[in-house]
């Protein structure tokens, strides 16, 4: 659902620099791509959980990327929260109004927004349906 892209970039003690041109605050190392890789997946994850905890814009990721980034697919559940969170935003709706019109507590909503907390698909779905969207699912094949 959301694939940022990060450059990969020798370091001078044999590791690799992962850097994110769509979150300049994104940084991270891995002794080699792979290792990059699964670190660069935290590092935006928290780049993300920041932005949300500071009521900052997230940008979506970029679209048409040079060929030397590499793609870093963020797991379905936090595209959702990431999603939920920038159409809060855009409606500006706060996390105690969006708690009222689903009918729920406000710390279940907290929970809603935490890419830290597993979150159950039907409130996730709920809560788009609270904001007048809703989640389409769509299967592809898989890039090589």
């Amino acid at each position: 659902m959301l694939t940022y892209h990060v450059e990969l970039t020798p370091d001078d003690n044999d590791t690799l620099l992962v850097t994110c041109p769509d979150l300049p605050e994104v940084t991270s190392f891995g002794e080699d791509e792979q290792d990059a890789l699964g670190y660069a997946v935290g590092a935006i994850e928290e780049a993300l959980a920041a932005r949300m905890a500071h009521k900052r814009e997230i940008p979506l990721p970029t679209e048409d990327s040079p060929t030397r980034l590499h793609p870093v697919r963020l797991s379905t559940q936090t595209a959702l929260k990431v999603l939920l969170y920038e159409a809060m935003r855009r409606q500006g709706v706060t996390k105690a109004e969006l708690a009222r019109r689903m009918g729920i507590a406000r710390q279940h909503a907290d929970r809603l927004l935490d890419l830290n907390h597993a979150s159950r698909l039907d409130a996730l779905d709920a809560a788009f349906s609270a904001l007048g969207q809703a989640v389409a699912v769509a299967l592809r094949e898989r890039e090589a």
